[in-house]
């Protein structure tokens, strides 16, 4: 079966992404991706707009120090993150999440994910699976923290982890004065820096 996985983190940009697939380490982290079995790319891949509101949190990651990228678990409309969609088969993104928990082998029930909406599958960072509807005749899948966003102490992301959400949001159109315009309210991000700074921040 295939499914649409839909990314907002660093999975926006395709070279990023693909180390998952092919098993290489991305530029700028510390760990090189353990890649999945079918190293077949993407069948398509398109811009999406996921109702959920874009956060960081953690303190420290394979990106450096600083946080990374998760959504809430309550839509608002208000607060409409940008994602990006692939198409690849239910056993590559069963094995993305994997490798997104450092687990060796998720199993996910789809029909129940489908279902319920929602389902947690593991303890990790990104336990939480959510089935976001239907494109094209495909479900799309995004994965998220367990606790709710406002269980987290925000943290600001490091330079080379929002640098590379950022050449992801390039690939998809947007320009650089736009996307610091949506860094910049967003929870870790908001307050930290002037929009001078975290221009430079994010594209050096």
């Amino acid at each position: 079966m295939d499914v649409w996985y839909v990314s907002y983190g660093s999975n926006l940009c395709e070279d990023r992404f693909m180390c998952y697939i092919n098993g290489d380490r991305p530029l700028g982290s510390d760990q090189r991706e353990t890649g999945c079995h079918d190293k077949t790319p993407p069948k398509a891949s398109r811009k999406a707009a996921i109702p959920y509101p874009l956060y960081f949190a953690k303190e420290q990651s394979k990106w450096g120090i600083g946080g990374v990228a998760f959504i809430g678990h309550d839509q608002n409309v208000y607060e409409t993150t940008i994602g990006r969609m692939f198409l690849i088969t239910d056993e590559q993104f069963s094995e993305v999440v994997s490798q997104e928990n450092n687990k060796r082998k998720l199993r996910i029930n789809f029909s129940s994910v489908i279902a319920r909406g929602y389902q947690q599958i593991t303890d990790g960072w990104y336990g939480r699976i959510i089935y976001l509807g239907d494109k094209e005749g495909y479900p799309m899948f995004t994965f998220t923290s367990n606790a709710p966003m406002d269980k987290y102490l925000y943290n600001k992301p490091s330079s080379a982890y929002l640098s590379t959400i950022a050449n992801g949001l390039l690939e998809l159109g947007l320009g650089h004065s736009e996307i610091i315009d949506y860094f910049y309210g967003k929870r870790g991000i908001k307050g930290h820096f002037s929009r001078e700074k975290l221009f430079n921040y994010t594209f050096g």
